[in-house]
């Protein structure tokens, strides 16, 4: 995810990183020579003349821009709510591990032991979350984070989060059992471990419910007919500045296009996507500075750059 504060006017007409210039400019430059061919035959084709009345350009772009404006915010919408959940996710990955070692007054080493597998059972779910929205592999994870027995116990399990949410349950049961916890301080944990399940429900439905394909299609098709017949409507108006304006006019609603594609999908590994990396190692080592558990230092980002 690119983070980059804002800069100089002018300096912001060059930023590359973090634009959707690099995606979309082979088609730009499709255009550019689409438009200069159409400029050099003056709009004729095989000696046809192609009228088209710029007033059509206007209304048809007036209502591809509400459409745009539509697509864009329903993926925000998205992008946005992907954030509120992983931040929801912070808070409770924190709270959770705060209660078990402020709440259990019981500091002998087994249970010490216990309770910093505990924080690193917490932390190992999110990254199990992180690796199942990206689709990649975790196992490098919990060979760092959790014990052997707990590795067993995730094989052939397609709902690795899911799957550590319980074994942390059953910590909790156990606790109770033992009588190192009351019931009032498990039902609070137990509805914290609810609250991450909340958290991984809800990227799992935004996840594998992305925009209707028929909208994606309906707006590529319109952009594209739009940006190709634009030359034909212009070509008489402006002269010579017809190709400038066609790239100028088709880089807006074209980059719009890319846009909706690339934060409608937030959990994904591109510039504007979700930093899950950053925020999984904000969990990490917020929780294993409350356990007391020794790590390496932080990795710091690039001046604008978040994984």
């Amino acid at each position: 995810m690119i983070v980059r504060q804002r800069t100089h006017w002018f300096r912001m007409m060059f930023i590359w990183h973090g634009s959707v210039l690099p995606k979309i400019l082979p088609q730009l430059l499709t255009l550019t020579a689409f438009s200069l061919v159409v400029f050099f035959f003056q709009g004729k084709i095989y000696q046809y003349k192609v009228n088209l009345n710029p007033t059509i350009f206007t209304l048809i772009g007036i209502a591809l821009a509400i459409f745009l404006g539509f697509c864009n915010t329903s993926s925000y919408d998205r992008y946005w709510e992907g954030r509120k959940l992983w931040g929801t996710l912070v808070v409770e990955s924190r709270s959770l591990v705060r209660q078990v070692f402020t709440m259990i007054d019981d500091n002998s080493p087994e249970l010490d032991t216990e309770k910093k597998q505990f924080a690193k059972t917490v932390v190992a779910c999110c990254w199990a979350l992180n690796h199942q929205l990206r689709r990649t592999q975790s196992i490098d994870d919990q060979e760092r984070l959790l014990e052997r027995k707990d590795i067993e116990y995730l094989k052939n399990r397609e709902f690795v989060p899911v799957s550590l949410l319980y074994r942390l349950g059953e910590y909790i049961a156990a606790w109770t059992k033992a009588g190192k916890i009351d019931t009032i301080v498990a039902t609070n944990l137990n509805q914290q471990l609810n609250n991450m399940s909340a958290v991984v429900g809800g990227c799992e439905r935004i996840l594998n419910t992305p925009l209707p394909f028929t909208y994606h299609v309906l707006l590529h098709r319109t952009v594209y007919i739009y940006c190709f017949l634009l030359p034909f409507g212009l070509v008489d108006v402006v002269g010579w500045m017809m190709p400038v304006l066609v790239v100028f006019i088709s880089y807006t609603f074209i980059s719009l296009d890319a846009i909706v594609a690339e934060i409608g999908e937030p959990f994904g590994v591109e510039s504007n996507d979700l930093a899950l990396n950053s925020i999984c190692r904000t969990i990490e080592y917020s929780v294993f500075e409350q356990a007391n558990i020794p790590q390496p230092p932080l990795a710091k980002p690039t001046s604008y750059f978040w994984d």
